[in-house]
């Protein structure tokens, strides 16, 4: 696929119940072509496969930005696959999870959460306020939030480059929070699980605890939950919806709340994006974005 020279871009592979999986590449101050993962839930042969497609060669991955490990975005097939070169990036709280899985053969970084945070312990559901940030190489860095997801969390990331682009990237959230609204402010290029419609969810014959799972605070988006942030953070190039549910949603009803002014692509189990690329801002730094979102969000159901 053709390189359009653009300092940052984004690739959504797939995305779904059935795998996550993304790709950014970056351009380095000498103009090299640098490639990371934002999650590994595909096998590697599929990965590799759409790598090919994507002009990524697949002994070149620098690192892999983990959001959790729950199936979908960890892949039992990359133990012994991931090539030596990539750098594991995940938050101290999925240690455990990791080791137990045998992630942690690749070099491994841990993000940790402020202090007084507890990073290393399990959550106990009050995750929403760790935050950080770190160097993914020379120019680029790496700002994140550990959201609510089951009992773990999930690490929503926002990926800056030197000229002032930016790719944000949240999944499994839970519930999107101000710290998620923060994060994301502004940024160029917005991928985001948009995962289920309420109605559709509830008139559904999952069981019970499924659904209070997804719909609880700790589970999943809704169609409306995940158009609310985007409204509130403005992102300037396009919107990427990612995860949504094969049983509770269609991209129909998902575009009826993604309006945004700019580009809206919907990804699914058998389709990604190609490359997305992030817009440059003169002197590094995108304008200001105004938040205007509430301290609380209410869960939706209507």
């Amino acid at each position: 696929m053709h390189d359009d020279g653009a300092n940052l871009s984004l690739a959504v592979i797939a995305s779904s119940s059935a795998g996550n999986a993304s790709v950014l590449r970056v351009r380095d101050a000498e103009g090299r072509a640098r490639y990371v993962a934002i999650d590994a839930g595909l096998s590697p042969r599929r990965t590799f496969a759409a790598y090919a497609e994507l002009g990524v060669p697949q002994d070149q991955l620098e690192g892999v930005l983990l959001t959790h490990l729950d199936g979908d975005h960890w892949h039992s097939g990359w133990l012994g696959a991931m090539p030596r070169s990539a750098r594991l990036h995940l938050h101290a709280r999925h240690l455990g999870r990791a080791e137990r899985v045998g992630a942690t053969y690749l070099p491994t970084s841990l993000l940790a959460g402020e202090a007084g945070t507890g990073a290393g312990q399990a959550c106990g559901h009050a995750c929403g306020h760790a935050r950080g940030e770190f160097e993914l190489m020379a120019g680029v860095r790496v700002r994140w939030v550990l959201g609510d997801h089951d009992d773990h969390g999930s690490v929503a990331y926002r990926i800056e480059h030197a000229c002032g682009a930016s790719v944000g990237y949240l999944t499994d959230a839970g519930r999107t929070t101000p710290e998620h609204a923060k994060l994301l402010a502004g940024v160029g290029v917005l991928a985001i699980e948009s995962n289920y419609c309420p109605r559709m969810q509830v008139e559904s014959d999952r069981p019970q605890f499924l659904k209070d799972r997804v719909m609880g605070g700790f589970g999943h988006l809704s169609n409306e939950q995940s158009a609310r942030l985007v409204r509130a953070v403005s992102p300037r190039d396009c919107v990427v919806l990612l995860h949504l549910s094969e049983q509770c949603n269609t991209p129909a009803l998902a575009l009826q709340h993604h309006a945004h002014g700019v580009p809206v692509h919907v990804c699914g189990r058998h389709h990604g994006t190609g490359w997305l690329a992030a817009s440059s801002y003169a002197g590094g730094a995108a304008p200001e974005v105004v938040i205007s979102m509430p301290s609380r969000q209410g869960m939706l159901f209507g």
